[in-house]
């Protein structure tokens, strides 16, 4: 199997965009904004991303955040958003990663692979002690953060609070 992880660019094609309308908008919890896009709105939602990955244009509770692709044979199957830190919002719901494979994909083992790779780049910007929020119905990725050296801190009634840390993982396996 060939895989990469690769940075969202704004040169992404119809490839990236057809796995995004494949992708639930909210599924979980993650929040797929590029699902419903017309193509014609794609190239501003890349440009949007873009800026984001460099602090620009955020409001409110967002932080910068730097999204992934993972391909697989060259086939875009999943993708990934690194947050580069944590505010009090993100503590509670969100946390510095999230990650959907698109549902044609999964049962493959690709939920762990990009977890993995999305920790590695976190570590590349300095976060050691990366948290993913899960809710509690999603079992899947549960496992899936256990899987990646995962300890569970808290539980409430409607999510796991999972802590990584990315330096254990820093080096993939292939």
């Amino acid at each position: 199997m060939d895989y990469e992880l690769r940075k969202l660019s704004i040169n992404d094609g119809i490839d990236v965009y057809d796995m995004l309308q494949e992708i639930p908008k909210d599924e979980n919890g993650f929040i797929n904004s590029g699902n419903g896009l017309m193509f014609e709105d794609y190239a501003l939602w890349l440009k949007r991303n873009v800026e984001m990955a460099d602090a620009i244009g955020l409001e409110g509770w967002m932080v910068p955040q730097t999204t992934f692709w993972l391909f697989i044979n060259n086939v875009p199957v999943g993708y990934g958003k690194v947050r580069h830190y944590l505010n009090d919002r993100l503590k509670e719901d969100g946390g510095n990663v999230g990650y959907a494979i698109r549902p044609s994909q999964r049962g493959k083992g690709y939920g762990k692979l990009v977890l993995k790779l999305l920790l590695a780049e976190a570590n590349k910007i300095g976060i050691e002690n990366v948290l993913v929020t899960v809710k509690n119905e999603n079992t899947p990725s549960i496992r899936v953060a256990q899987a990646n050296g995962g300890v569970i801190a808290k539980v409430n009634e409607v999510r796991h609070y999972i802590w990584l840390n990315s330096k254990a993982l820093f080096q993939i396996d292939d």
